[in-house]
């Protein structure tokens, strides 16, 4: 799934209104298993201009860059952090693991080429998903149809649970930013 996708879907799950660190946990949870991704490729891209062929193609299947993928996309990692929060009872704990767990799930289902090792350190396995939430080849435009009805569909919920200003702002930009390929495509083709 798309990052917003993936932080619309943990705020939905774990976010609490007015518990504002369950919900920053939520939010942090989401992101952090696409992070590493984020700061890396954004170095290479901005920093050392480094091709985005390269960044995509070759180096994001590096041995050196699945191996931090292995580490914040670890489904047994985050699994563990989860017990640990459920057993001291920690709310906050419970919304990052919980949140990062949801985030690998989806990722898990929805990823065929470019999928990871999600049950490192017990294997460097990689399942390839038939269905890809992006590749044509793998039933994506369904399922990216899917996933952006029903991201903006969590997004109303949000918008709704939450009453906070600053809330109801980060919910819009999240939907905005799930619906930007919708637009944007039909801006695109809309002559054609």
């Amino acid at each position: 799934m798309n990052t917003p996708a993936h932080l619309i879907f943990g705020l939905a799950a774990f976010g609490k209104p007015k518990q504002a660190a369950v919900t920053a946990a939520a939010f942090m949870g989401a992101l952090i298993p696409d992070l590493s991704l984020y700061l890396m490729a954004g170095w290479h891209l901005r920093v050392l201009e480094t091709p985005p062929r390269m960044v995509f193609g070759e180096l994001y299947f590096s041995d050196a860059w699945q191996s931090i993928f292995r580490i914040d996309n670890s489904m047994v990692l985050w699994g563990i952090i989860l017990v640990i929060g459920l057993m001291g009872r920690w709310p906050v704990l419970i919304a990052l693991a919980g949140a990062a767990e949801l985030h690998l799930v989806f990722d898990f289902l929805l990823h065929n080429d470019d999928a990871r090792a999600h049950f490192w350190p017990l294997t460097n396995w990689v399942f390839k998903s038939p269905v890809s939430y992006w590749d044509r080849d793998h039933y994506g435009t369904i399922a990216g149809s899917i996933e952006i009805g029903v991201s903006l569909a969590l997004c109303v919920v949000l918008f709704r649970r939450f009453s906070h200003i600053g809330m109801r702002a980060l919910v819009i930009l999240l939907g905005a930013a799930q619906a930007a390929p919708i637009v944007i495509f039909s801006i695109m083709f809309a002559g054609g």
